[in-house]
């Protein structure tokens, strides 16, 4: 638990001193009582007295007072709450480099029966969208509810040459935001003129559309995601660093997924070969800037791993939220129980 203002939480030393007074005020009230009551009927008061039944009361109200003091605090805990992930964009690599055997049967198969897995696993109300890249990248499914329509583009997965990790990020982000217009061909994607932007030097046109909106907090959209798999190094496109920075501005959090042996595997087709690597710095910075976690798959039942765990995360997350309230109830519902149980003990209100 944290507080937003943990200096008032020096409130509670008063505590102690509430409890002394108490003390006091006690051994002052027996010795009033023996200095003008008859001593026999003092005596027999005390032996038929409410006993401990009387500080009962009292010691309720002194942990009411506590939690208020610590309600002023403002304190915040960190809840299991259940999200409202609306839309979930599977961007999936499909170079060359997904033949590789390393992860049995191979990559590509692997990342495809774990795909399936993790649609069958959403909830209904989620939609998810894949996103294919290689040498480019394409919207194969827009966001759906319908898992047939799902499965199927997965199964219609075609492994083609390079990667382009950015051009993934970029046409997941567009899935996401269809109004935000990315120069996929450029090394630095920033927003192309006409969507608010222009070239320096240029004077803009009359009519200009307005500037995008401001950079938000890192991961503060709270109704979509991108799931980033992919094997390698990027080979061409736009920067994955600079895209992922796109994505941080917009609030979208990108889960990136390593497949693939740190040592990687030499693959080749129609002539060339090259040895594979998991460019696996890349995607923890993507994954860091934009608010995500990365994740790395080894194996066909690590990758499968990983998505369990994604989908545990879709469905419910840890957030730090205020509880002031819950304090503040606490101390009332206290008080409460302390004047019902002096009114029903000794027919007063403490």
């Amino acid at each position: 638990m944290s507080f937003q203002w943990p200096e008032l939480l020096w409130g509670l030393a008063l505590l102690p001193l509430l409890v002394a007074a108490y003390a006091w005020l006690q051994r002052r009230r027996k010795r009033l009582a023996l200095r003008y009551a008859n001593l026999s009927l003092v005596r027999e008061a005390l032996a038929r007295g409410p006993g401990w039944r009387r500080h009962v009361p009292p010691a309720l109200i002194l942990v009411a007072i506590a939690l208020m003091i610590v309600a002023t605090a403002r304190p915040e805990g960190e809840v299991t709450l259940p999200t409202k992930q609306e839309t979930i964009v599977v961007a999936m690599d499909v170079s060359g480099s997904m033949r590789a055997t390393d992860v049995q049967p191979s990559r590509i198969v692997a990342a495809q029966e774990a795909a399936r897995a993790f649609v069958g696993d959403q909830p209904a109300t989620t939609r998810i969208g894949i996103v294919t890249f290689a040498g480019t990248a394409a919207l194969v499914q827009a966001p759906t509810h319908s898992r047939e329509d799902l499965l199927a583009a997965i199964d219609r997965f075609q492994l083609q040459r390079g990667t382009a990790v950015g051009s993934g990020i970029l046409v997941s982000l567009k899935t996401i935001l269809p109004d935000v217009e990315f120069d996929l061909r450029s090394n630095n994607p920033r927003p192309k003129p006409g969507d608010g932007s222009r070239a320096l030097g240029t004077t803009p046109p009359k009519d200009t559309p307005k500037a995008p909106p401001a950079p938000v907090e890192p991961g503060s959209m709270g109704s979509a995601v991108i799931i980033l798999l992919t094997d390698g190094q990027t080979t061409t496109g736009p920067d994955p660093i600079e895209s992922a920075k796109m994505a941080a501005e917009r609030g979208v959090r990108v889960y990136t997924v390593g497949i693939g042996t740190p040592q990687g595997e030499i693959v080749g087709a129609e002539g060339w070969s090259m040895r594979v690597r998991l460019d696996e710095d890349a995607l923890k910075n993507i994954a860091n800037l934009t608010r995500g976690e990365y994740f790395y798959a080894g194996t066909a039942s690590d990758l499968k791993k990983v998505y369990e765990a994604l989908n545990t995360r879709f469905t419910f997350e840890k957030k730090s939220i205020e509880i002031t309230a819950l304090f503040a109830a606490a101390a009332a519902l206290i008080t409460i129980l302390a004047a019902a149980l002096s009114v029903l003990w000794f027919h007063r209100i403490l």
